[in-house]
C-alpha cells in the first residue's frame, strides 16, 4: 500500500502569486505533500503562463510538493503542445498531469512512457472501462495515477455506490488514487459557481475531517485534496489530526464519565471482535486489560441510540470494562453510556468490519 498524502489546491489564472503562496507555506506546516493546480482556463500567451505556473510550481517543490497539473484537449491546442512531447510540462517542474478529459486508450498509454517521467493523472469518474482500455494498449502502469473529479454545483457529486464502483476498476489494478473533499469556507475554484467542491454529494456539508476519514474509510483512496481555496488553518489543522489508516471517531464524554472508562476508550487499540452481531461493536480487550478496575454504574435507564458509547459496570460480571458501540437501540444497566459518536461521524459505523482497527479521540 503507498502513503496516503493530504493535498491542497490553487487556481493560479484566479489567484495572486502571494496568496498562492502563503496558503501552501500554511499547508506545509500542516503536512500537506500535494497540489491539485488547474490549467483549463488558461489566460495569455504561451510564455506567460508558463512563467505564472512555474514561479508557484517551483515554491511548491521547494515545500517539499508534488504538483500534478489538470488539463485537457483544447488546453494542449491552445498552448501549441503535442502529445508525443510532454517537455512543455517538464519544463514547469510538475510531478505530473492529470487528463481531465480522455483520449483513445492508446494516446494515454504512450503518454505513460513519456521520457520525463511524468505521473499521468486519469479521470477516476467514468463507470465505464476506460482503464482497461489504457491497460490494453500495454500502459506504463507505476506512471498511471487516478484521481475522481469535484463537482462545484450542489447536488451534482457522486454518489457513495456510483463512485465506489468507479473507484474499484482503479483498485483492480492497483493504481494510486484520489478524491476531494470541500472547505467550508474556501470560495475560489476553476469556475464562477463554487458550492463547494467534493467527489461526493453526501459529504459537501460536513466538517472537513469527517469527510476526509469518509473518503479514508472507504478503502478505495490513497489521497484526499481539498478542493476550493482556501480552506482555514483550523480545517488545515483538523485534517493533520486525522488517522488516515484507521477510523478515529471523535467522542463526546457525558458529564458523569470516570477515569477508567475514559482510560478504556481513549488508550487501547481498539478492534471489533470477529464473530460480530447487529446490536453492537464489541471491543473485548479491555475488559481483560482493565479487569482487576472498578467501574460503579451509572444511573442507566434510559435507551441507548445508534452511535452511543458504552462500557460494562461492576454489574455485568466477566464483561465489565469491555466496550461497545452502540448499532441498534437497547436498554441495559450494567453498561454505563460514556459519551457518544458525533453525529456527523455516523456514517463511518458502516465501515467497522470483523476485525476492524478503530480509536477514539476527545
Amino acid at each position: 500500500m503507498t502513503m496516503r498524502q493530504l493535498g491542497l489546491s490553487i487556481y493560479p489564472d484566479h489567484s495572486t502569486f502571494e496568496a498562492d503562496k502563503a496558503y501552501l507555506e500554511l499547508g506545509h506546516k500542516y503536512g500537506f505533500s500535494r497540489i491539485f493546480m488547474s490549467m483549463l482556463e488558461v489566460k495569455g500567451s504561451v510564455e506567460e503562463t508558463k512563467n505564472k505556473f512555474q514561479k508557484i510550481i517551483d515554491v511548491g517543490n521547494e515545500l517539499g510538493y508534488a504538483t500534478v497539473l489538470d488539463v485537457a484537449p483544447r488546453i494542449f491546442e491552445q498552448l501549441g503542445i503535442s502529445y508525443d512531447d510532454l517537455k512543455f510540462f517538464s519544463d514547469l517542474h510538475v510531478a505530473g498531469i492529470r487528463l481531465d478529459e480522455g483520449f483513445n486508450g492508446a494516446t494515454e498509454a504512450m503518454l505513460s512512457y513519456n521520457p520525463y517521467g511524468l505521473i499521468v493523472e486519469l479521470n477516476m469518474s467514468n463507470n465505464v472501462d476506460y482503464l482497461n482500455n489504457i491497460i490494453s494498449y500495454q500502459a506504463n502502469t507505476p506512471f498511471l495515477y487516478g484521481c475522481h473529479n469535484f463537482y462545484p454545483q450542489v447536488g451534482t457529486g457522486l454518489p457513495y455506490d456510483f463512485f465506489m464502483a468507479c473507484t474499484e476498476r482503479f483498485r483492480k489494478f492497483g493504481i494510486h488514487t484520489a478524491a476531494f473533499v470541500a472547505s467550508q469556507v474556501g470560495d475560489q475554484g476553476p469556475w464562477n459557481v463554487n458550492d463547494g467542491l467534493p467527489t461526493l454529494e453526501m459529504d459537501r456539508r460536513l466538517p472537513i475531517e469527517v469527510q476526509a476519514k469518509h473518503l479514508f474509510a472507504s478503502g478505495g483512496i490513497d489521497d484526499v485534496i481539498i478542493g476550493n481555496a482556501y480552506a482555514s488553518e483550523a480545517e488545515l489543522a483538523a485534517l493533520a489530526r486525522i488517522d488516515r489508516y484507521q477510523v478515529q471517531f471523535h467522542i463526546d464524554f457525558v458529564d458523569a464519565v470516570n477515569d477508567i472508562e475514559k482510560t478504556v476508550a481513549l488508550k487501547p487499540q481498539h478492534f471489533r471482535r470477529g464473530d460480530m452481531n447487529s446490536l453492537v461493536i464489541r471491543s473485548t480487550m479491555p475488559r481483560v486489560t482493565y479487569k482487576e478496575v472498578p467501574n460503579k454504574p451509572h444511573d442507566n435507564t434510559e435507551e441507548f441510540q445508534r452511535g452511543d458509547i458504552l462500557v460494562g459496570n461492576d454489574d455485568f460480571g466477566i464483561y465489565k470494562n469491555e466496550l461497545q458501540i452502540v448499532l441498534e437501540p437497547h436498554k441495559e444497566p450494567r453498561k454505563n453510556k460514556i459519551g457518544s459518536i458525533s453525529p456527523e461521524e455516523l456514517i463511518l459505523l458502516d465501515f467497522i468490519k470483523p476485525w476492524s482497527k478503530f480509536r477514539f479521540i476527545d
